[in-house]
């Protein structure tokens, strides 16, 4: 009878919990998602502390600003990266302007747009990013941390640099590179997008290295 009695306790206790707040428990974090896709804002909104959600607006970006298409052009040397990461064939130097050396400027061989029989790419105002603004083999929160500080960011504001990735023509080859190169997932407009929200969420950087 005394364990009749505990049992329907139990039962009854269980009863009237409170449930779950809405957005907490599993919601909290989302899984990494697809390398090759952006999720949009929206699917962050499960994500209820806004510090979390800001972080992880930022690890979905990492998607675009730690691909290929963008880290050969900010690499952490002189010369420019090419395909997966390869040394720019031919060789090549930034110059101190980062737009190549006398002689063998960037516009030498890149044009304003893809030039497919000669397999070379192009987009409006082809150079190197300032070594201040290397990203090649930054982790996610060292890159967050560099596009927080103007001194590393090209002195950009948080409004200068949600203008800069969203419309930038330089930027927007990340997504047509030509003769069959991989593009950046997503779309600049959801980039963009992803961006903005990092930084009008409270600009919060992940924990660690992972994506």
């Amino acid at each position: 009878m005394r364990c009749a009695m505990l049992v329907a306790m139990s039962l009854s206790l269980w009863a009237c919990r409170s449930p779950p707040a809405a957005g907490t428990g599993p919601t909290q974090t989302l899984g990494p998602g697809s390398p090759d896709a952006l999720r949009s804002v929206e699917a962050f909104a499960s994500i209820p502390e806004p510090a979390a959600r800001s972080a992880a607006l930022f690890s979905e970006a990492t998607k675009v600003f730690l691909h290929p298409r963008c880290v050969n052009c900010h690499p952490n040397g002189d010369s420019p990266l090419q395909d997966a990461g390869h040394v720019h064939d031919p060789p090549v130097a930034r110059g101190k302007d980062d737009r190549g050396v006398p002689g063998l400027l960037c516009t030498s061989c890149h044009q304003d747009k893809n030039l497919e029989l000669a397999r070379v790419p192009g987009a409006p105002n082809w150079h190197l990013a300032p070594r201040s603004m290397a990203w090649q083999g930054k982790s996610p929160r060292e890159l967050c941390e560099q596009l927080l500080d103007p001194a590393r960011n090209g002195g950009r504001t948080h409004e200068q640099l949600i203008e800069h990735v969203s419309h930038d023509a330089l930027v927007a080859w990340g997504w047509s590179p030509g003769h069959e190169r991989a593009a950046a997932p997503g779309t600049q407009e959801q980039f963009g997008k992803l961006v903005a929200a990092w930084l009008q969420t409270g600009a919060a950087c992940p924990e660690g290295a992972v994506r």
